[in-house]
């Protein structure tokens, strides 16, 4: 976090949550949602500003309750997330890397019933950019043998086998898992709102 942001938090110690502003939607852009967006559901505009996506990157975290949040001076302004807290896309030069310019070296790796591509290290979680799934899946082994689009579907399907994804010369495993499953698991909010006052 800025160290400009963490003085202002000390200065102003009591500024309101800000709740619907923002957003990262599935492919990884951040976006802006203003009042008319908000009463329609509309997903808003992309943030195209560079020194402001740096400045939304560096100071993004989430709180105990799984809220991922960006901490923008004093102000904690929540994000609706489409999809999960990361997303991930391939890199020619790094591999892997995330919306906030890290790399990832996963872990784990989970498919939903609809393809999506779910990978983790650590405290990241990141759903795979959709352009970039296929070029993944062509790295998927069951059993080490290539798994072609049938033997996938029939995996997904609940068939036999151990799958994998090959990455960075080691072998990751990969897990099926339900979408609606998929922030319950990981225990992340994707619709932030004020925490309940006891």
């Amino acid at each position: 976090m800025d160290d400009i942001v963490k003085q202002a938090m000390a200065k102003w110690p009591n500024v309101p949550d800000c709740y619907g502003w923002l957003s990262l939607d599935a492919r990884g852009a951040w976006r802006m949602r203003d009042e008319r967006a908000q009463q329609l559901d509309l997903p808003g505009d992309k943030v195209k500003q560079a020194a402001l996506l740096s400045f939304i990157n560096r100071n993004y975290a989430a709180d105990a309750r799984g809220c991922w949040f960006f901490q923008n001076g004093p102000q904690r302004v929540f994000v609706n997330l489409e999809a999960t807290p990361f997303i991930a896309r391939t890199d020619p030069v790094n591999g892997l890397t995330v919306q906030t310019g890290a790399t990832l070296t996963p872990q784990a790796a989970y498919l939903t019933e609809t393809g999506a591509l779910i990978l983790t290290a650590d405290e990241v979680v990141a759903q795979v950019d959709d352009r970039d799934v296929v070029q993944l899946l062509e790295s998927m082994h069951i059993d080490g043998k290539d798994a072609g689009d049938d033997a996938l579907m029939a995996w997904l399907e609940g068939g036999a086998g151990t799958m994998t994804m090959r990455h960075a010369g080691g072998e990751v495993p990969v897990q099926r898992i339900d979408g609606s499953a998929v922030a319950h698991r990981f225990q992340f909010v994707r619709l932030p709102g004020p925490a309940e006052k006891n």
